[in-house]
This record gives structure tokens, sequence and C-alpha cells, in this order.
């Protein structure tokens, strides 16, 4: 029996003033909640060294893994991330002063941009994406590697739901 934590505390006292109640889905998503917060705090350390927010890795990452030339339209960025094109913007300006991103004219469409990936932003994101990679393994390092598929597994069933 693992050692009782938090979120049985809360759900004990849920049983107490309303035992009719089944709390099992409210542990799961109570754990998962908190597990959330501390894996974010933990993956953005990574983030953070190197003066980035996590969206900005986002746009930076997603730009670097479209392949060379490295280039990608506001809107299929925004498209990708799931973001505003009001958020896009913001991010982007703030790649852009960091000199990590450009903004192109786009010759196919006089009414769009292109934003691509500068020398020094693909040599960033290489960088940033090998610790982020190696940081998100540690805080994995617990779980069996059958435990990881498995973990893997539900949720991606859980996700497919929204997706």
């Amino acid at each position: 029996m693992a050692t009782p934590d938090d979120v049985d505390r809360i759900i004990e006292q849920w049983r107490r003033e309303r035992p009719e109640l089944d709390l099992a889905a409210m542990a799961t998503f109570g754990r998962l909640g908190r597990l959330f917060a501390h894996l974010g705090r933990a993956v953005d350390e990574t983030f953070t060294r190197f003066d980035l927010q996590r969206g900005e890795y986002d746009v930076l990452a997603a730009l670097r893994r479209s392949g060379a030339p490295f280039v990608l339209t506001p809107s299929a960025l925004s498209d990708v991330l799931m973001l505003s094109r009001a958020g896009m913007t913001n991010r982007l300006d703030r790649l852009e002063a960091a000199g990590l991103v450009e903004r192109r004219a786009n010759r196919s469409d006089r009414r769009s941009m292109l934003i691509a990936l500068t020398e020094t932003g693909a040599t960033l994101t290489d960088e940033v994406t090998t610790l982020h990679v190696a940081n998100e393994s540690a805080l994995l390092s617990d779980l069996t590697p059958d435990e990881r598929h498995h973990l893997d597994t539900i949720t991606r069933k859980l996700l497919s739901r929204f997706e």
C-alpha cells in the first residue's frame, strides 16, 4: 500500500462529509493536477536557464522540427500550437527581439509573412531540446520502462477523447 498523501486526506474528508459519493475519479484528478503542477515547474527550469518561457520554446521547437529551412507562417504556428493569433504575435515579438526568429516577406502571398528560425535560434533550440529531453527522462526515472509504456498508453487513451 502506498504512503497516504495530501489527496488521500482530502478524499477522506469528503468521504466523511459525503459518504454516498464515488470519489475515485476525484482522487485521480487531484493527483494528476498536483503532478502536472510539479512537473510543469521542473520542465520550465530548463527553459528558464536560457531566458525562455515554455510557450516561446514551443514556437522555436515547432519551427525546428518542421525541417529545413525552418520556416512557417504565423497562422501555421498558431494552429500547431493551438494558440490565438494575438498570443502568437506576442511570442514572435519577443523571439524576434532576442534574435531567435525573423519575419520575412512571403513571396508567394504578399498578404502574409513567414517566420524563420535564425541560425542562433536553431543552435539554441537544439541545445535546449537536448537538455529538455534529458530532463523529462530524469523526471520519469522512478518508473520502469514497462510503467512508462503503460502510462503513455493510458494518457493517449484519455487524450483521444478530446483531440
